[in-house]
């Protein structure tokens, strides 16, 4: 068993990806975690993966202690699982409101619950969230979408306190628009020139994610691009 050990869930998109395979350039033993099987099959090889939803709290707790077991305890966990919704405070729906929590908030706690005995048990652990422009900054027309990134925001700085002292910093990234495929499909060019590539959010993430970011828990980055 690897005595360096990072779960990267959300492997399956663009910012998990590029997330996992700097992690494992960096010298950590990485599993991707994700729903979509298909995107995890893009990962390079030496890369393991899992399939599983981890806004189940069940499937999270499962999945960790199962790649606790097989591969070794982690002491990275980096989620960067996530949906968006827009519409404003009259279009919203109960529905809407559910998704966005459950996806962008609830999976951070699920997680975060799932991996803390084990980091707690070895004295030391990095948690890394990716968090939104939005959930910092009042937006118009995206009223669930903000509140759940809000939610998550506030949910990093509680975790800060609770783990801080056992050893366990807990940080968030907050891009306001990333360069993919998807949004390549849709956006125009104009805006797309200060979107920001998976490839320069992760490359933040390892960072907080390694022994140099050592004294900084309980922070919220921007990464809002030029």
């Amino acid at each position: 068993m690897s005595e360096r050990v990072a779960i990267v869930v959300g492997a399956g998109g663009e910012l998990g990806r590029a997330t996992a395979e700097k992690l494992a350039a960096a010298g950590f033993t990485v599993v991707g975690v994700d729903r979509n099987e298909e995107g995890l099959k893009a990962l390079p090889d030496g890369i393991r993966y899992e399939v599983g939803d981890a806004t189940d709290a069940v499937v999270a707790r499962a999945l960790v202690e199962r790649i606790a077991a097989e591969v070794g305890p982690p002491e990275v966990l980096v989620n960067t699982i996530g949906t968006y919704h827009t519409g404003g405070t009259l279009e919203a729906t109960p529905e809407d409101l559910r998704l966005m929590v459950d996806i962008n908030a609830g999976a951070a706690l699920w997680l975060t619950q799932a991996v803390v005995p084990y980091m707690r048990e070895r004295g030391s652990g990095a948690i890394v969230h990716v968090a939104a422009r939005p959930g910092l900054e009042p937006t118009a027309d995206l009223v669930t979408y903000s509140v759940s990134k809000a939610a998550l925001v506030h949910l990093i700085r509680v975790l800060d306190l609770e783990l801080r002292p056992l050893g366990i910093r807990v940080n968030a990234i907050a891009p306001q628009l990333l360069n993919t495929a998807e949004t390549r499909a849709y956006l125009p060019a104009d805006v797309l020139a200060h979107a920001v590539s998976p490839e320069a959010i992760a490359d933040v993430i390892v960072f907080l994610a390694s022994d140099a970011a050592a004294p900084v828990s309980g922070a919220v980055v921007p990464a809002y691009g030029s």
